[in-house]
């Protein structure tokens, strides 16, 4: 499958990034080659092959227990706010980004 010029320009405009030539050549072959793979992935016959939810090891079921979840405190945090430019504690504003 070949991903046409105008569809990378146009993903990079969504994702607002200025492409340069070399760039732009070189996402598209990249772009390229995935959709290739995910081609040839979409040639296998998985009608046996059951969905997953979670990924075990091959020593480990469904019922294994997994490690447990920790709450850790942020070192950083309160260092990070005293820098921000306009702090509200958790938070810090930022320039909208939704348009250009």
């Amino acid at each position: 499958m070949k991903i046409s010029r105008e569809d990378v320009l146009r993903v990079a405009e969504l994702a607002y990034l200025d492409l340069n030539e070399s760039e732009l050549e070189t996402y598209c072959a990249q772009i390229d080659e995935i959709l290739e793979y995910i081609g040839k992935l979409n040639e296998l016959d998985t009608a046996k092959v059951e969905p997953m939810a979670q990924v075990f090891a091959d020593d480990q079921s469904a019922d294994a227990t997994l490690r447990e979840d920790l709450v850790v405190p942020c070192a950083v945090a309160e260092d990070v706010m005293q820098h921000a430019p306009d702090p509200e504690a958790p938070y810090f504003r930022v320039p909208k980004v939704i348009e250009r």
